[in-house]
């Protein structure tokens, strides 16, 4: 048998062995190893069935595909002149059991819609485990807010004091952003979990192949009906990393105040000493480098992006080989998303937090002047515009005069006709007064934040059971088909 069981026809010998290690696509295929095996048990599984080749050969091309997935991936010649992780199994394939059963594997299928199924395939372990990280997140928050449900903590506009709130409302900001990555992989999963297999090159076969069947035997929900579409799109991949992106950018944030508020100016938040290091000559530093790092591979997921979005562009239909060069920014993208959400769960879970240090800077700089104006509406009767500028007065008068505000907004009500109560007053410029006033749904006050630490731990557990039922379903099918008798 030739080696290379592709170029002995058409292409005979002429190998480059610099071309070959330019175009082959060995050195990441591992992520799609497992993928491939199963399709092509359930191509084989449907090919004996449809009766286009027979039970005794089926039989042995299956037992062994199931005998290589049990050895290994790093048990096979790896050799760059077959292309790919296809032709190498194929190829270990033909050196167990012969050409004569093994080349009749490949019956009714290209390379097209085998890579196309493998990359779904994989792909769609890899975002479940991503929801789980993100579930699991998202969870360890929420129990993290409980016990801060409470604690006093300033919120900024501009990185400026802005208003009161709580350290607890603050995480489920978090929280609230997550969920929306946790609903946008969900729904694209149902666009990852489509089969393409039976598209052929491009044009199906001429074989009587049951694509229903290899969907069923796959685990996939549905098919992709065009043949053309089915093997040249990847926008399931532009769709993911787009998600992941967004994730980035939420989680960024995250890595962010980390950084910002474990610094010594705020000083409310400390990092664990595992997530941190120290300076090579200055002895009293402890560096958030852990975040730093997060933030800083996050940035890799636009990146990786936008290099697939360029090599998608203006292709042609239908396969083109450019599509390989997609797949090692995906699972980069991807394991990048995997690690870092670990990291993040790991500094969040081991953070010591200032609480009296939150509460001083909830006391300082006038972030209870909104409450302020907001009692001059409801107690005087007069237009926010007014009461804004009145208050706006009041702070300015405050800030040259060094005195608190208390101490100037009587004669300022005075200059404008107005009273209020010096209890109205006081509890205008409380910040955990003006906390609890705010019970709408999404505020800070104590009970609101308890219940909607409630709503989101029940919407949480509503997308774990939908992972978990998906997991449970995948792994049902590996085991079927991996079980073959």
């Amino acid at each position: 048998m030739d080696k290379n069981i592709l170029r002995r026809g058409r292409l005979g010998d002429s190998i480059n062995s610099k071309v070959i290690e330019y175009t082959t696509s060995l050195t990441f295929d591992g992520e799609i190893f497992e993928s491939d095996i199963l399709c092509s048990i359930a191509h084989t599984t449907m090919l004996i069935e449809r009766n286009i080749i027979s039970k005794e050969d089926g039989s042995k091309i299956i037992k062994e595909l199931i005998n290589i997935y049990k050895n290994g991936m790093e048990t096979l010649d790896l050799d760059p002149s077959l292309d790919d992780i296809h032709m190498v199994i194929e190829n270990e394939l033909i050196k167990k059991i012969g050409e004569d059963v093994a080349g009749r594997m490949h019956t009714g299928r290209s390379r097209n819609d085998q890579v196309a199924t493998d990359i779904r395939m994989a792909l769609r372990d890899k975002v479940l485990l991503i929801l789980k990280g993100l579930i699991n997140l998202s969870k360890n928050i929420l129990s993290i807010a409980e016990d801060h449900v409470e604690t006093l903590f300033v919120g900024y506009t501009h990185l400026q004091h802005a208003q009161p709130t709580t350290y607890g409302h603050h995480l489920l900001s978090y929280v609230s952003a997550l969920e929306r990555d946790i609903l946008r992989l969900l729904d694209a999963y149902k666009r990852i979990n489509i089969s393409p297999l039976g598209c052929g090159a491009m044009a199906t076969t001429g074989f009587d192949i049951d694509r229903i069947r290899t969907m069923e035997l796959l685990g996939f929900d549905k098919l992709i009906e065009n043949s053309m579409d089915g093997v040249s799109t990847r926008d399931f991949i532009v769709e993911v990393m787009s998600i992941l992106s967004i994730m980035g950018i939420n989680l960024s944030k995250i890595c962010e105040e980390l950084i910002i508020f474990s610094t010594y100016e705020f000083r409310v938040l400390e990092l664990s000493n595992t997530y941190t290091s120290t300076s090579s000559i200055m002895p009293q530093k402890k560096n958030p480098d852990v975040a730093e790092i997060a933030r800083a591979k996050l940035s890799t997921l636009n990146g990786n992006l936008i290099t697939v979005l360029t090599i998608l562009k203006a292709l042609p239909n239908t396969y083109n080989r450019d599509l390989q060069e997609i797949t090692p920014h995906l699972w980069d993208s991807v394991y990048t998303s995997l690690d870092t959400i670990e990291m993040i769960e790991g500094m969040l879970l081991t953070l010591k937090v200032n609480k009296d240090r939150m509460k001083e800077l909830s006391e300082k700089n006038y972030s209870t002047a909104t409450e302020l104006a907001d009692t001059l509406v409801r107690e005087c009767n007069i237009p926010f515009r007014r009461a804004h500028g009145i208050v706006g007065e009041v702070v300015r008068e405050s800030i040259e005069k060094n005195k608190n505000m208390i101490d100037v907004i009587k004669d300022i009500l005075k200059k404008y006709n107005l009273t209020l109560e010096k209890e109205a007053i006081r509890r205008a410029l409380d910040p955990m007064e003006n906390i609890k006033m705010r019970k709408i749904i999404g505020g800070p006050a104590p009970e609101e934040v308890i219940r909607a630490i409630e709503s989101y731990n029940n919407r949480i557990k509503d997308y774990e059971d939908r992972v978990s039922i998906e997991i449970e379903k995948i792994k049902n099918i590996k085991n079927k088909l991996l079980n073959y008798n």
